[in-house]
């Protein structure tokens, strides 16, 4: 795993002006945090978690290898600070979760034979809608 304080360490912040309902108070404070993480020149992963990592989260990346994360929620900057730091890291854990090995099943011998009876009564369902022959 990644090593978390150095991540957080690398991570960059910028608070700007949040949008919709809010009355006046909105107007002039800055409680929307928009967070940076520059996953491709970052030493919090190993070589191995920084491809894993950029191969998973490669449709959520900037052209710069960047990943952006917003957060709105609150009226308080510091809880969506702490909300989008939460969410980068919940990210990154399942980005650099290892995918289960499929393992290769055969169907039962039970189960093709009920599939092959079912073929079968199908078939005589149809069969039995034509015109007999004279």
């Amino acid at each position: 795993m990644a090593n978390l304080d150095q991540l957080v360490q690398e991570l960059s912040f910028k608070a700007v002006r949040s949008s919709g309902a809010g009355g006046q108070h909105v107007n002039k404070t800055s409680s929307k945090i928009i967070l940076s993480l520059d996953l491709e020149n970052s030493q919090a992963f190993s070589e191995e978690e920084k491809s894993q990592v950029l191969k998973k989260l490669s449709s959520r990346l900037t052209i710069a290898g960047e990943l952006i994360l917003e957060s709105q929620g609150s009226r308080s900057q510091h809880r969506n600070k702490e909300e989008a730091i939460s969410r980068l890291l919940d990210i990154i854990k399942d980005a650099l979760k290892k995918p289960k090995p499929r393992k290769k099943t055969r169907p039962t011998k039970a189960s093709k034979l009920k599939r092959l009876r079912e073929k079968k009564i199908r078939s005589e369902k149809k069969g039995n809608r034509q015109k007999p022959s004279v």
